[in-house]
């Protein structure tokens, strides 16, 4: 690698750390695909994304009451009490964890929650570290990209940056990253962006002007002399704090201590009102590793360690959707709240989940469509310590539609940002980006036999159009495509011939259009 490009990759275009409280802030280059939004003018739409880092449970999170007898035989010593489930409106099948009354309040009176279920994607990985880097880069399972899937079109989005930014037409860091360094989803193919302010708590009194004293000594001398040059250099602090110091919190929903996604959100939403032209946030919560302890033992199992959780996910979304509607400007925003990963439908003898394939997604925004997207997972009769959660919808579907719907650029920039085209799913009000060539549904689908020996018919429904019909193991990995051609309306009968394949259960996937069902089967 040549030098050049190795310090554009590794060092940030204005390496002057704010130095407050111990916590840096640090400005970095900007990804292509924030260039091109800011150079949307007529958009000031802003992302969100909220990051459980850890792998949610997400069948504890969303509920599939429709498969409640097996999820219990699943998993009797988590399971919680279906009286205790939050209900949707108009979703009887699916419910809420009980902590997250806040986000029940979202979906059913404020219309502003979209659900999509088993979002994954093929031949899952188990690992923190490749599962993040995964959802981050928005690859394949077995593709390595360097660069985020709100990291491209670094080479020709600003020519000649980072020389003259900021400027008049973009004055303010592109995204920031709250609780951590700058998210690698924001990473280009030469250099990464954004401002990371590492502490909500040090943010605080860097906008108000509080610094930690230093000691009257030659090194405490050196240490202010440091702070001073440093606040006098970053091209964006003093742009941020302004920002921030030009409102005020107005809900008196976010807690005062103890939620720190809601120290987080809170921060984000007085940059939003504020006036902050930043596109991108991105928050995180630790702690959904849940393998033991998962719920109370000497609780109910609606208590626990992934109730708080959940509680303080909620609770912090709630206050923030508030927060921004009390500021007028709750049009201009959307949050994604996703994991790396799910856990495994059984339960262990520890009261708590392994590391698991699929699980929901959750997008936030009164711009949303208020509905839940995809059925719920189907949990079998008898489960083993492999099977997960059959993938539904792919991530990278989610991202294509925000990229579409919500940011509004076109297939061509999409597809060129997300490295291949997708189906867009039905997560924002707009129908801009629905690809309605295609049916909006497919139905009655079942196969028979069911358990089978070596082979097994999917017989489906479908009002004509592409239809994709792929077969995954209990792991998640896909075993063979069936179908991906365009199919004409009516009913429709496919043979898997299963020869070879060891007992157990399998999943099959349909996809047409906006509809995405998946259903397990027994090999004997």
């Amino acid at each position: 690698m040549k030098r050049r490009t190795f310090i554009k990759r590794t060092a940030p275009v204005a390496a002057l750390p704010v130095l407050i409280n111990g916590i840096s802030l640090k400005s970095h280059a900007s990804s292509a695909l924030l260039r091109l939004l800011a150079a949307k003018a007529e958009n000031d739409r802003v992302l969100i994304l909220v990051q459980l880092n850890g792998g949610n449970d997400g069948l504890n999170t969303i509920i599939p009451l429709d498969q409640y007898t097996n999820l219990t035989t699943a998993r009797s010593n988590i399971i919680i009490p279906s009286s205790k489930v939050l209900k949707l409106n108009n979703f009887d099948k699916t419910g809420l964890h009980p902590a997250m009354s806040d986000l029940q309040n979202l979906f059913n009176n404020e219309a502003s929650l979209n659900i999509v279920q088993a979002v994954g994607y093929p031949s899952p990985n188990f690992s923190h570290f490749r599962a993040t880097d995964i959802w981050l880069s928005a690859s394949d399972s077995k593709q390595y990209i360097s660069s985020g899937w709100l990291g491209r079109y670094l080479d020709d989005a600003y020519p000649g940056f980072p020389d003259n930014y900021p400027n008049t037409d973009m004055p303010d860091p592109l995204a920031i990253t709250i609780g951590g360094v700058v998210s690698p989803a924001l990473q280009g193919p030469d250099v990464n962006m954004g401002m990371a302010i590492s502490n909500p708590t040090s943010f605080y009194n860097f906008a108000e002007g509080v610094a930690d004293p230093v000691p009257n000594t030659p090194a405490g001398k050196e240490l202010a002399y440091l702070r001073l040059i440093a606040n006098q250099t970053d091209k964006y602090a003093d742009r941020v704090k302004v920002t921030y110091n030009a409102s005020t919190t107005k809900t008196s929903k976010f807690p005062a201590s103890g939620n720190y996604l809601a120290d987080q959100l809170k921060i984000v939403a007085r940059l939003i009102a504020g006036g902050l032209k930043t596109k991108i946030y991105v928050v995180s919560l630790g702690g959904f590793d849940t393998h033991s302890s998962q719920v109370s033992s000497s609780g109910g199992t609606e208590t626990g360690s992934h109730a708080d959780l959940l509680s303080r996910v909620s609770v912090a979304v709630g206050a923030f959707m508030d927060e921004c509607k009390l500021h007028g400007v709750s049009d201009k925003v959307a949050g994604m709240i996703y994991s790396e990963f799910g856990r495994r439908i059984l339960s262990n003898a520890s009261m708590g989940t392994d590391h698991g394939a699929a699980g929901p997604v959750i997008v936030f925004g009164t711009q949303v469509n208020r509905t839940v997207i995809g059925s719920n997972p189907t949990i079998p009769s008898t489960v083993t310590v492999n099977d997960n959660v059959a993938m539904q919808n792919d991530f990278r579907q989610i991202y294509y539609s925000t990229l579409v719907q919500w940011f509004g650029l076109s297939k061509s920039e999409a597809d060129s940002i997300m490295l291949k085209n997708f189906d867009t799913l039905p997560i924002f009000k707009t129908t801009s980006g629905f690809n309605n060539s295609l049916p909006a549904e497919i139905t009655q689908i079942e196969n028979y036999p069911n358990p089978f020996d070596n082979s097994t018919a999917i017989k489906f429904e479908t009002k004509g159009g592409r239809v994709q019909i792929k077969v995954f193991d209990a792991i998640g990995n896909e075993i063979k495509t069936l179908v991906d051609k365009t199919i004409a309306a009516g009913s429709h009968e496919i043979l898997f011939e299963a020869h070879g394949l060891p007992a157990g259960n399998y999943y099959y996937n349909v996809l047409s259009g906006n509809t995405s069902i998946s259903k397990a089967m027994l090999k004997k």
